[in-house]
């Protein structure tokens, strides 16, 4: 699994932190992370640290929010998620079809009036 910044994607100057080129094992591995460690931890999740995470141009650290804000970044490097529990839910049952069977499809993990979109895609498209 790799993790990037896209910049621009598109002619209304939005933005895409793209999670990528992942398989069914990857993408259940992921989802059980966000339910162990922010769900029911209720901690942070660097993706930094994450063994099968690449980092490619970024970091993105997901986290607790009172508000669903979306993707955050004042550099372009450093990504932070700030969401509700309820949000992470949510992407929760957004990412199972990506944990029952190998697909090239895509899906965005939220829908927030916010620039930068976190897309969870395995081919890398949208």
């Amino acid at each position: 699994m790799e993790l990037d910044f896209i910049n621009n994607v598109n002619e209304f100057d939005e933005s895409v932190v793209r999670l990528y080129n992942f398989n069914k094992e990857e993408a259940i591995l992921f989802r059980d992370l966000i339910k162990t460690v922010i769900i029911e931890n209720t901690t942070r999740l660097d993706l930094s640290k994450v063994p099968f995470i690449e980092n490619r141009n970024c970091n993105l650290i997901l986290g607790h929010f009172k508000t669903d804000e979306g993707i955050l970044s004042s550099d372009h490097k450093t990504f932070y998620c700030a969401l509700t529990k309820e949000a992470y839910i949510t992407i929760i049952s957004l990412l199972e079809p990506f944990c029952t069977k190998e697909t090239k499809g895509y899906q965005y993990l939220y829908d927030i009036d916010n620039p930068i979109d976190f897309l969870f895609s395995p081919a890398g498209t949208w």
